[in-house]
């Protein structure tokens, strides 16, 4: 299975201290932006079981506030770098890996070589100063927490030491689920929580709901590139905006910058919107993303069809997905046209089978005999409970690398087939040689 950049949390046993009915201690090592989103979503959800979350922030973050009035604990540690400092990195990677050229291969993975070197570089500062911290350290020893719930972007910075840390998981509750994903086997200690952030729609703000309703039978397409784009150039933001100008929905657009010169009288612009709210709207007809993995499953639980904008990560491969599941189009951001993405939007809005197949994975998604929530709860229960779960954890990950790829099986049998061709060769020589021998002394008898 591929290593996605979503958020993937990972789950390793602390101690033996919790009990079957009882309550336990949980340390949380979080990320920012979308990531904390799922994250958060399964910890209320942990505190509402009547367990202890503590959450392991850092004094720069960013989505992830110790100031909020909130039921969870943060134990928040101080680190060499700003704020401003990690979100001009963050930015960087983004702008970095959105425009990185994609001519040949050398040059593109040259770019995102640089982008993953700047991206560690920080969470193995962010780490250091966690793990260095002493006094934090002790304290968080002294607390004895049950289990570790993180996420595998964040802790360790570096590949070796993420891969050990990865090694030691008991469990991986994965964000995706089989309306998504592609059938293959896992491993027994993999279950898929897929739109565990999910819910029925709640009623809109008056102003909102009114403008929604303005659109009579034509419907509403909802557009948002999330949270982490804002480095959108003008020209990109007109080819969008005279494209949706010309579509008869009304568009509520989630963008934080300079109005468009093309902007249209359908088209409304918010800094923020409720967007699954919106997906679940009766009149919401498309849904125009940028394929990240929250708003996706957004568009699956309520059953709209997508266009894609994927801009780096996952979000290509996110909309392949999406397409090959016959739900979606997806469209070169950089290279696209006004007229490229109104026959796309057009397209999913009008072809009924997008509609169908939206539905269709609509309802894998609802028919499961848990929901997404109660089954990453559970595992995280079931780990403390259990003290680990060592029975679903493969033995692969004790093996050195020597014996992980069978280089000692490989060089035994290279060794026996090379004895074996010496010997047949020896054989063949010696006979050959014999037999030469026999037929010069027959010759001069």
């Amino acid at each position: 299975m591929s290593m996605k950049w979503v958020s993937v949390p990972l789950l390793i046993q602390l101690s033996c201290y919790f009990s079957s009915g009882s309550c336990g201690k949980v340390l949380v090592w979080p990320t920012e932006y979308s990531h904390w989103l799922n994250m958060k979503t399964i910890l209320d959800e942990l505190v509402q079981r009547g367990h202890e979350v503590t959450v392991l922030a850092s004094s720069i973050s960013i989505l992830v506030d110790p100031n909020k009035s909130s039921t969870i604990k943060f134990e928040v540690y101080p680190t060499s770098l700003t704020k401003n400092d990690y979100k001009n990195t963050i930015t960087r990677v983004i702008n970095l890996w959105t425009h990185a050229p994609k001519d040949t291969f050398w040059s593109f993975f040259s770019q995102v070589q640089e982008i993953m070197w700047d991206f560690s570089n920080v969470f193995k500062k962010l780490c250091e100063d966690t793990v260095l911290n002493k006094k934090l350290m002790r304290k968080l020893q002294e607390a004895r927490f049950d289990v570790l719930l993180a996420d595998t972007i964040g802790p360790g910075g570096r590949p070796t030491t993420l891969l050990e840390t990865m090694g030691k998981a008991e469990m991986w509750p994965i964000r995706t689920y089989w309306d998504f994903e592609y059938p293959r086997p896992l491993l027994p200690n993999f279950d898929f929580v897929g739109g565990l952030h999910c819910k029925p729609a709640k009623a809109l703000s008056k102003e909102m709901e009114d403008f929604v309703q303005s659109s009579g039978e034509n419907g509403i397409v909802v557009f948002s590139l999330g949270s982490m784009v804002s480095d959108m150039t003008e020209e990109r933001v007109n080819v969008i905006a005279s494209a949706l100008a010309q579509i008869p929905q009304k568009v509520l657009w989630r963008f934080n910058g300079k109005k468009p010169d093309t902007l249209g009288p359908n088209t409304r612009l918010y800094k923020w919107i409720p967007q699954n709210d919106l997906l679940g709207h009766p009149k919401t007809k498309a849904f125009i993303t940028h394929g990240g993995t929250n708003g996706i499953y957004e568009a699956i639980y309520h059953g709209i069809p997508m266009v894609g904008l994927p801009l780096f990560a996952d979000q290509p491969d996110n909309m392949a997905h999406m397409k090959t599941k016959g739900v979606a189009i997806s469209l070169d951001y950089h290279t696209m046209s006004s007229t490229d993405l109104l026959n796309a939007v057009k397209t999913v809005i009008h072809n009924p089978l997008y509609k169908e197949n939206a539905m269709k994975l609509s309802e894998i998604q609802h028919d499961q005999p848990m929901k997404p929530l109660d089954r990453a709860a559970f595992w995280i229960e079931f780990v403390m409970r259990h003290k680990g779960a060592k029975h679903l954890r493969v033995a692969a990950h004790d093996l050195n690398w020597f014996q992980y790829y069978s280089l000692d099986v490989i060089g035994f049998l290279l060794a026996c087939v090379a004895t074996v061709i010496f010997t047949v060769t020896k054989c063949c020589l010696f006979f050959f040689q014999k037999f030469a021998k026999t037929e010069r002394k027959g010759k001069k008898d």
